[in-house]
């Protein structure tokens, strides 16, 4: 999608001096071409109910906008957010005006797709609190820091598998789409940054497990990354128990897939009753 020629004005004069906020994790991203394979990544269509979570300078906002019937945008900083409802008319653009870890995507409607270069500070409550909504997402692509996303997207065996690879894959799809340089941002970040695609999985495909048992089994092991499944999860399910569902109790945490994790959260839920 390059070559898009998004609305003048989205980043009004009122902004061109704008000091990136240290308290916000400003990073502002300004690199056309990433810019452009983002976009193409996403592939917006017209009619989508579209939310952007940190729209900044407008980076992201002017290809989005050229897109779309009508952009939701989620905004923090004061000035940011009144510089976009001066540059944009309300017809096109609603300027939600709150932290983003507080926002209710029920104020948007159903179907959203979410997109947004996050505050690395805050990316993996963030995360969390928008899976806990995942029921009214259709996607969310994403800008963070790349050590969050490879460990988004581990598979069990790796260094980088851990209690976020378990949780997120758990409700979700991953993909990482791309790498981006330091470099790409104003002001550069100390990491390299990442994209990455998540789908919710449907409801049907979650197999009826409490979101709060499978966290607390799973933080329960990941908490002793050292110790073997009968040892970190002593108190929560038993070693018979794990052999019952054909899981080798001496195996540790990082071994074992979501998908087991699943199961063992569903007889810890069973063991309760």
């Amino acid at each position: 999608m390059r070559g898009v020629s998004p609305p003048r004005g989205v980043r009004p004069a009122s902004l061109r001096g704008h000091q990136p906020r240290k308290r916000f994790g400003q990073h502002f991203l300004d690199d056309q071409g990433v810019i452009d394979d983002l976009i193409e990544s996403i592939g917006p269509q017209r009619t989508d109910v579209m939310v952007e979570i940190g729209p900044g300078l407008g980076a992201l906002t002017e290809p989005l906008l050229a897109c779309l019937d009508h952009l939701h945008v989620v905004e923090i900083d004061r000035d940011l957010a009144r510089g976009l409802r001066e540059s944009v008319s309300s017809t096109h653009l609603t300027v939600h005006e709150t932290d983003a870890l507080q926002f209710d995507l029920a104020l948007v409607g159903e179907r959203i797709r979410v997109v947004g270069n996050l505050p690395y500070n805050i990316s993996t409550p963030l995360i969390f609190h928008l899976l806990d909504q995942a029921a009214r997402i259709d996607d969310m692509h994403f800008m963070l820091q790349k050590e969050v996303v490879e460990r988004m997207a581990a598979e069990a065996g790796s260094t980088a598998y851990g209690r976020l690879s378990v949780m997120v894959q758990h409700r979700c799809e991953v993909q990482w789409l791309f790498d981006v340089p330091p470099e790409s941002f104003n002001p550069p970040p100390a990491v390299d940054s990442a994209i990455v695609r998540l789908v919710p999985r449907a409801p049907d495909d979650l197999g009826a497990i409490d979101p709060g048992v499978l966290s607390a089994v799973v933080t329960a092991a990941f908490s002793h990354r050292r110790k073997t499944l009968r040892n970190a999860l002593s108190g929560v399910v038993s070693a018979a128990t794990l052999e019952s569902l054909d899981i080798d109790p001496s195996l540790r945490a990082e071994m074992i897939g979501y998908l087991d994790w699943r199961r063992i959260a569903r007889a810890s839920m069973v063991q309760q009753h």
